[in-house]
This record gives C-alpha cells, sequence and structure tokens, in this order.
C-alpha cells in the first residue's frame, strides 16, 4: 500500500489543469477491447507531457455497469474488468512520481443492488433501513410512494415481489440511500480514509446536492419548501465532517452542485466543507460574448464571498463534445440538441472549441479538461443497437443517451482500432484515426498541440485577479498579471490590444494582424 499523503495543503488544487479519465474508453491494455489501469498507466508519459497536474477517475469499482460505473458493489475492489487493487495504488504512484495528484470519484446518493447491503435488505435480513423502503399508495399499494421521477425518466421507485417500494434517483439498479441513518455515514466517512491511505489527493463528489431526503418523502408537487431531496440543510453536516477526514490526509473535494440560487452554491465551499465544485454556468453557456462575460463575472462573484477558486469545464462525461456542441446553431446546453442528424459545422465548431480552450486556460482558478477534448474529437453517432446509456432506454428512445462522448480514444492512426487495443466496446466512427494522438503530437497547428502549449504557458498569467479591458462588441479581453487573452466572437477580424509579445493564437490573424472571427489570442503586455 502507498504511504498516506502528507497532511499538509500548499494550495495546488486552486490553479490545477485536472485531466479527466473514463476508464472504460481511455486505453486498453490487455487486448480486450475495454479501457483498464494497464492502459492507462502506460499512457502516463502522455498524460505528463500534456502538462496536467492531476487525473480525475470516474468510478473504477466493482460494479454491474449499468450506468458506466455509477453503480457501485465494492468501493474497496477495483472492477475487475479494470485492473486490481494493486494495480490501482501502483498507478496512484507512478503518477505522482510525475508529479500528477490522483482525484477519485465517489457516488454517495446510491449503490448498485448487487452491493451486499441491498442484497442482505432483499433477503430479508437487516438493512432495509439503510435505504428508502416504502408500502405503495392505492387501495393495494400498487402506485409508487410518492410522485418524485428518476433523473433518467420514469417513477423513481421500483417495487418488489413483497410488494413494497424502494427508491432510485437514478437507474432501478442504483437504490438510494439513507444518509439520515449514521451506518451510512460512517461508511463513506471510512471510504474515504480507505482511498487517501492509498495517496489519493482528492475526491470528486457525484451527485452532491441530493444525498438527504425529507423523511416524511412529500411529493414534489405539494410545493413545500425546502426541496424534499435537492439541497438540503442537514447535507452540510456531511460534508463537515468529510472535510475533517480530509484535512488529515491534505486531501480535497471537488463537488457536482447543480443549483441555480448562487447563495445556496456558495455554501458548499465554506472554509470547513468542499474546497470546489464544478462551474456548470460556463458549460452550459452558448458561444456569446455577452453570455460568457456575464456567467464568468457571476462565477467569480460568487466564489469570492466563500474565498473558494472557481472550476473552469468545457466538456465532461455527461454532455456533448463541445466541438460538436459549438459547431450547432444553437450552441447552448440542452439535451434536446444532442438528437442524431443534428447539423454540425465540425469546422466552425473545432474553431470555437479551440478559442474555448484558451478562454478557459486564462481564467484564474482551476481547469477541467475531459479526455479527447485535447484531441479535438466530435460527439459520435452510436448506432441504436450498441447504445449501452440507461438515458436511452428510460426516455423511450427519444435521448441517445451520454456514449456519444465516450466513445474509446485515438491514439495510433495506423494501427487496429486506432491504437485503443482490442475492438472498442463502443464503436468507433469511420475516419476515427485522423484524430489520433500519435498523428497531432506531429503537427504544430493540431489541437493536441494547442493543449500543450496553453498549459504550459498557463502560468503567464500568475495568480491574480482578472480585469477585464476595453473591447468591441463581440469580444472579450481581459488582462491577469502581465498577460493578456483576447477571444473574438463577433463576425469580423478586431485589432489587437497594445502589446510586446504574440505568446499563442488559437488560430493564425489575418493579413492584417487583426484577430479573425471565433479565434483567441495571448499576449503579453
Amino acid at each position: 500500500m502507498g504511504q498516506p499523503t502528507p497532511a499538509t495543503d500548499d494550495g495546488w488544487w486552486r490553479s490545477a489543469v485536472i485531466y479527466q479519465v473514463y476508464v472504460r474508453s481511455f486505453a486498453d491494455g490487455d487486448g480486450d477491447g475495454t479501457g483498464d489501469l494497464a492502459g492507462v498507466r502506460a499512457r502516463l508519459p502522455y498524460l505528463a507531457e500534456l502538462g496536467v497536474e492531476a487525473l480525475w477517475f470516474t468510478p473504477w469499482y466493482r460494479s454491474p455497469m449499468k450506468d458506466g460505473g455509477y453503480d457501485v458493489a465494492d468501493y474497496r475492489a477495483i472492477d475487475p474488468a479494470f485492473g486490481t487493487l494493486a494495480e490501482a495504488e501502483k498507478l496512484i504512484a507512478e503518477a505522482r512520481e510525475l508529479g500528477i495528484r490522483t482525484i477519485v470519484d465517489i457516488v454517495p446518493n446510491h449503490v448498485s443492488d448487487q452491493h451486499p447491503w441491498f442484497r442482505t435488505a432483499l433477503a430479508g435480513g437487516p438493512g432495509r433501513e439503510l435505504f428508502h423502503f416504502r408500502p405503495g399508495r392505492g387501495e393495494h399499494g400498487e402506485l409508487p410512494p410518492n410522485d418524485w421521477q428518476s433523473e433518467f425518466g420514469g417513477p423513481a421507485w421500483t417495487r418488489l415481489p413483497d410488494g413494497d417500494w424502494y427508491l432510485h434517483l437514478f437507474a432501478p439498479e442504483q437504490p438510494d440511500l439513507n444518509w439520515a441513518h449514521p451506518a451510512v455515514r460512517q461508511e463513506h466517512e471510512d471510504i474515504l480514509r480507505f482511498w487517501f491511505e492509498r495517496g489519493v489527493a482528492g475526491v470528486r463528489v457525484d451527485s452532491a446536492a441530493l444525498l438527504a431526503k425529507d423523511p416524511e418523502l412529500p411529493d414534489v408537487t405539494d410545493g413545500r419548501a425546502p426541496h424534499p431531496y435537492v439541497d438540503r440543510d442537514e447535507l452540510h453536516d456531511v460534508y463537515r465532517a468529510w472535510r475533517a477526514v480530509a484535512d488529515e490526509y491534505g486531501a480535497v473535494f471537488v463537488g457536482e452542485v447543480w443549483l441555480p440560487d448562487t447563495e445556496r452554491f456558495a455554501r458548499y465551499l465554506r472554509p470547513d466543507e468542499l474546497h470546489t465544485a464544478f462551474n456548470f454556468s460556463f458549460l452550459t453557456c452558448p458561444w456569446d460574448a455577452d453570455r460568457l462575460r456575464t456567467s464568468i463575472d457571476d462565477t467569480l462573484a460568487e466564489h469570492a464571498p466563500v474565498g473558494a477558486p472557481a472550476t473552469w469545464v468545457l466538456c465532461n462525461h455527461d454532455v456533448t463534445r463541445t466541438v460538436t456542441r459549438y459547431g450547432r446553431a444553437d450552441t447552448g446546453f440542452d439535451f434536446a440538441t444532442k438528437a442524431f442528424g443534428t447539423p454540425t459545422d465540425l469546422a466552425l465548431g473545432t474553431r470555437r472549441a479551440r478559442a474555448a480552450a484558451l478562454l478557459s486556460l486564462a481564467l484564474p482558478g482551476a481547469v477541467y479538461v475531459y479526455q479527447g477534448e485535447e484531441l479535438g474529437l466530435p460527439e459520435a453517432d452510436i448506432p441504436l443497437d450498441r447504445i449501452e446509456d440507461p438515458m436511452h432506454a428510460r426516455s423511450g428512445g427519444t435521448d441517445p443517451g451520454r456514449d456519444g462522448c465516450r466513445v474509446p480514444l485515438p491514439w495510433a492512426a495506423g494501427e487496429p482500432h486506432a491504437g485503443f487495443g482490442g475492438e472498442p466496446w463502443l464503436p468507433q466512427p469511420d475516419g476515427w484515426a485522423a484524430y489520433a494522438a500519435d498523428r497531432q503530437a506531429e503537427d504544430p497547428g493540431s489541437m493536441l498541440s494547442l493543449y500543450r502549449a496553453a498549459i504550459r504557458l498557463r502560468p503567464e498569467f500568475g495568480d491574480g485577479p482578472l480585469t477585464w479591458l476595453p473591447a468591441p462588441d463581440g469580444v472579450l479581453a481581459f488582462t491577469r498579471a502581465d498577460a493578456l487573452c483576447v477571444v473574438n466572437l463577433a463576425d469580423t477580424p478586431v485589432d489587437l490590444p497594445a502589446h510586446t509579445e504574440l505568446l499563442l493564437h488559437s488560430g493564425p490573424l489575418d493579413t492584417a494582424g487583426r484577430l479573425p472571427s471565433d479565434t483567441a489570442v495571448w499576449l503579453r503586455a
């Protein structure tokens, strides 16, 4: 077992570039078509050359994979498809030797229906109090206990042969835990210690605002406040206890917190709770200068009172890839735009994605890069008979699901399956090899080369605040330290502000030295 992380905190997480690894699709080390820890270990030099400071792994635990690993059966075991606990410990240690920390994913709202606790509860043994079991409504209990709906569509309740119903805010294979029970709280604190003692530097908290439920389980439609299961005040006691554990190891948290109320959002980032939380406002913003500036200003303002750094995210394993999203007429975040056949201008989307990369990497705070974004991968259309995401089935086929952003990565243009390994668990589209990392590494104008250069030059912006500069309509321009970032979202080229050196550009300037539309530049003042 690796040595525990020292109980010190140098603040690395306040400005880090963190790379999200979806293990199943990253790299296949044993040729079975599924990404694994051996594949990640083999690609650590690539990640070090990219310049990232930490890796966030989506769940790598033992799981039936009914929801991409977010249905966890055993938090202390690696899923056999990915490897072993010993391999995970080696990966954590080898990454740290390269200066790369590890962040693991915790899914506290629910477990797999194959988790020992739930299997015992179903078998009639003790443990039903660890979940939410209720009798149904109606004359014969044939109706769900309340009107709650699953995040994946349909009722949030499933009935058992004995007549009782159990709650699952996600898939039926993901029963919700009862966070009012002390055993649930103790188990998760023990899980945190288990991974911190293996050298993990941080934890990403899935669905962080959904854990606590109103014990009466009232209908959502009765309009009572607070909400019966979103952002309840008792949650903060949980995270204060977690923070005390993390502080023993110098570890950090990043929460997945979807809340429209900025004051409520900031409560999760108080000094004795989570260190950071994902900024979904920026991710969901369309390619519009005014709306992006508003998102940036609002994000910085909501974090300022609690002294927490912002996080900037363009894409993750749950949303349409940036190149495709920005190449559509409606570039805002809308699951409806993921419908098959939606027209996408990939050339336009790529230009905008390159500019957005420079914008996000110039902002104060931490940046998360989803695997494949540095290769400029577009969203893939998955044949209907190959879709695995439960969102597709539970929506009645109206939502194509999230598999389109989870297609295995292309590593080598001249190898079978673009160098991923065995025949991938999700099909790679025709032409996928054109995005291969080995090909892009040799091209100074590629998306990969842009990301490498931007991450290397990012320290030019220092640790200071952002100051907006006067700029034409449709243009974002700001300075931090001695560096300037200018992004042209207008329809026509614009002149650059006064500067002493051009550090980096997302695309070439025009013949008059102006910044073209959908292009960004970094300058030294």
